[in-house]
């Protein structure tokens, strides 16, 4: 039996990982070098302690029968409710947000862990769920299970973590079929209130010769009032309609209507969340000229040095954005950013080559999978993944809004390094369990 487990170990997923992490290693250590050749921390040391232990979470982690984490799951996701309820107490500020716990000196992220422990319980409950409760209670119990621990990191205040939740919970809402038009709802929601908080600050920093009118509709509290009236009349009147007409056109306005009552709502309660500084991000994602020796700094040097690495870059150590310090955070959000030039788009392309290849492998364990447990556990990982790949990569190349987010396996960070390697350990858990023996 243990022959056939080590014959049947995931040992593409691991070596990708390993591959990811020594790049990792190697940028931690070159964004630490300064324009005079001196070292400026040990970071990377650090680094090398975080991926060791990863790997070997990762490699014990797989022989680890997933299925006993069934009974698990719920105390793992209350113990990670009750340690981001303790940062909020005793918890460290770093970087605006307080986020981390100090344990004999070593710092630790909570909300990191959550992921895991949301896939988890997620996981359980979409599965135990399926012939239990009706669609519509499936659907608001399992976003609650996500809105509890989201709630709690937009409290420290640390947007970007609390963003990976989203489609954590979207991907695994999908596959373990939660109707589509209840998680259409979040999306539309989610994308108006979005727009409701761009266009005022497009309005008060971007546009300096004519206001734009729709601006005012979002940034006056009494005509968002005015707007949630008049949807919650729609919303009564299509309801009675739908009720006592049987019309199916009914249900669809009144389905639009509430959209607009709840992004408006949470667009009036907005401000109790978003910090400056947070505004600022979108800000200069829309036109980083706006601010470009403050906030804008960030995304302009970044966008600097991916675009001067050229097809060769300029070799490892030689990257003048980074070892000049032009580029702040270089071994967390930005590491890209110095990968791309010191190797250019051969090296991009090898990052790229090597997510894509956990992901694609973790893709092909999940269409085997033998139950529904393994497909939504796998189907969570694989959505967290690749959305830090996405918005980190966009926000180096200045596609996407700066949100804090790392590069997973890549970025400096020993919380992120174990998260993901749980990640990957339960994907090659259910690779190697897949049959019984």
């Amino acid at each position: 039996m243990r022959t056939k487990s080590f014959l049947r170990f995931e040992i593409i997923i691991l070596l990708a990982a390993i591959g990811l992490s020594v790049i990792g290693i190697m940028f931690i250590y070159s964004s630490a070098i300064s324009s005079d050749g001196i070292l400026q921390n040990n970071e990377y040391i650090k680094q090398i302690v975080w991926v060791s232990v990863g790997l070997v979470v990762l490699i014990g982690g797989s022989f680890f029968d997933y299925e006993r984490l069934r009974s698990l799951s719920l105390y793992i996701y209350l113990t990670l409710i009750g340690l981001l309820l303790l940062v909020l107490v005793l918890g460290e500020v770093v970087n605006g947000a307080k986020s981390w716990l100090s344990l004999s000196g070593v710092g630790i992220q909570p909300s990191e862990f959550m992921k895991i422990a949301l896939i988890l319980q997620l996981a359980t409950f979409l599965e135990a769920s399926g012939s239990k409760y009706s669609d519509f209670v499936r659907f608001i119990i399992s976003l609650i299970i996500m809105a509890i621990p989201m709630g709690l990191v937009l409290i420290q205040p640390d947007m970007g973590t609390a963003m990976v939740y989203i489609p954590i919970y979207l991907v695994m809402a999908f596959v373990g079929g939660i109707k589509k038009r209840y998680l259409i709802f979040i999306l539309a929601t989610g994308a108006l209130v979005i727009i409701g908080t761009i266009i005022p600050a497009w309005d008060i920093f971007i546009v300096t010769e004519k206001s734009v009118k729709l601006a005012k509709v979002f940034s006056e509290p009494k005509l968002l009032l005015i707007i949630i009236g008049a949807a919650a009349a729609v919303f009564l009147l299509s309801g009675a309609g739908f009720i006592f007409l049987k019309k199916r056109y009914f249900y669809w306005i009144g389905f639009a209507a509430l959209i607009i009552i709840v992004a408006s709502g949470m667009t009036l309660g907005e401000s109790n969340f978003i910090k400056d500084y947070q505004l600022k991000r979108l800000i200069i994602f829309m036109d980083p000229q706006v601010d470009p020796k403050g906030a804008g700094w960030n995304v302009i040097q970044s966008i600097t040095a991916v675009g001067s690495g050229g097809p060769g870059g300029k070799g490892f150590l030689k990257g003048t954005q980074s070892h000049y310090r032009y580029l702040p955070q270089q071994s967390t959000d930005f590491i890209f950013s110095i990968i791309a030039e010191e190797l250019g788009f051969a090296g991009c392309l090898l990052v790229f080559v090597l997510f894509l290849v956990i992901l694609m492998r973790s893709l092909f364990i999940l269409l085997s999978a033998k139950d529904y447990f393994a497909l939504y556990i796998g189907s969570g990982v694989v959505a967290m993944i690749f959305f830090h790949f996405i918005v980190n990569i966009g926000m180096a190349m200045g596609i996407m809004p700066i949100t804090g987010i790392p590069l997973l396996l890549v970025s400096y960070g020993g919380s992120s390094m174990l998260t993901t390697m749980t990640g990957l350990a339960l994907v090659s858990s259910i690779y190697l369990h897949k049959y019984k023996y």
